[in-house]
């Protein structure tokens, strides 16, 4: 069982500087205090929230600060990049690790990043599969060309090799119904989390992944990490009630995000959309709580991520410290020490 923390907001107050300055911080504490994994998120023109826009060269930063906790992308999108480029930067972190890189890989629910990059959003999809094949071919360090709607390269040989053979795990990220069976076709590790999703609907899409992952011959029933925001308190009471206003807030904004890709063509199906941001706006602190998150004493988190772990069939839990952004370092410190000397060796 994979446990993990997950990086990418800005803490509300906190210059640039100190954004990374905290975040590494919390790097120095997984490594310190045994966790298995990093993972680094990628938002682009949203300073506000966070200042991880370089996550390959963040990682390369985070690999050569440790020596045994993995670093991961969680995740690169793969379209708004040149697929040569980042195969070589991969290869390049994996080698600087020495084999510590795990490639989580996605798309992007959010069209800002691709109309400000000039993407169409509505190519997302196609790219992303192209791109995907451009980088298995490019690590093989053979010469190699490429003939794709939107990628051509003619004798190009990647170097260096990664470090790990074939290539660094991948584990690509989906958030609906066909991207499950996608994912679950590729025979790819799967990440999932709870913003868009609640526990039962993520249910259901996971057996959707399952099934196209048997269905295509894969042995095994696939591979699963789920991101979550987690909180500890000393008492019930504090869990409860210390992280109401950051987790409140945190689903508004998610809310109101979902709710700017309205009255686009390009972002799926409009009554899916729109569904969903009715959901958000309808969320209850108690849904989230029994559906989004995991907050309790050591106890009660031992008894939720065990749980969650039967129900989903989980090989990996990442934690998300700060999701919205309002919660001290203090509060952060807290939770990362309770999981880590009290939660996670009864789960191990």
């Amino acid at each position: 069982m994979h446990f993990g923390i997950f990086l990418e907001e800005r803490r509300r107050g906190a210059s640039e500087a100190q954004a990374f300055r905290e975040a590494l911080e919390l790097v120095d504490a997984a490594e310190a205090w045994g966790l298995d994994g990093v993972w680094l998120g990628e938002i682009h023109f949203n300073p506000a929230r966070s200042v991880q826009s370089a996550p390959i060269a963040l990682a390369s930063f985070v690999a050569a600060r440790t020596r045994r906790v993995r670093v991961g992308t969680a995740v690169q999108i793969l379209p708004l990049g040149n697929p040569l480029r980042i195969a070589e930067e991969v290869a390049t972190v994996d080698h600087l690790s020495e084999g510590r890189f795990d490639f989580g890989i996605g798309r992007s629910g959010s069209p800002r990043a691709y109309d400000a990059l000039g993407v169409p959003f509505a190519e997302s999809q196609a790219r992303f599969q192209e791109a995907l094949e451009v980088i298995l071919e490019a690590w093989k360090g053979e010469p190699f060309s490429y003939a794709g709607k939107f990628y051509r390269f003619e004798n190009a040989t990647v170097s260096p090799r990664p470090y790990q053979l074939p290539h660094p795990p991948l584990r690509m990220a989906a958030n609906s119904a066909e991207t499950f069976s996608f994912v679950g076709r590729a025979g790819l590790p799967l990440f999932v989390g709870l913003r868009d999703l609640d526990v039962p609907e993520l249910r259901v899409h996971l057996e959707a992944y399952r099934t196209a992952w048997r269905d295509a011959g894969h042995a095994g029933q696939g591979d699963v990490c789920l991101r979550i925001p987690i909180y500890a308190g000393t008492t019930e009471k504090e869990a409860r009630e210390e992280p109401y206003e950051n987790i409140t807030y945190f689903f508004r904004r998610h809310a109101e995000l979902t709710r700017s890709g309205l009255g686009r063509a390009d972002t799926g199906p409009a009554e899916r959309r729109r569904a969903r941001v009715e959901q958000l706006d309808q969320l209850s602190y108690e849904e989230i709580l029994e559906t989004r998150v995991a907050f309790g004493t050591a106890a009660a988190l031992v008894d939720r991520l065990a749980r969650l772990r039967e129900e989903l069939g989980l090989t990996g839990i990442v934690a998300e410290l700060n999701p919205g952004g309002l919660l001290s370092m203090d509060h952060m410190r807290r939770t990362l020490r309770i999981l880590t000397r009290e939660v996670i060796p009864s789960l191990k």
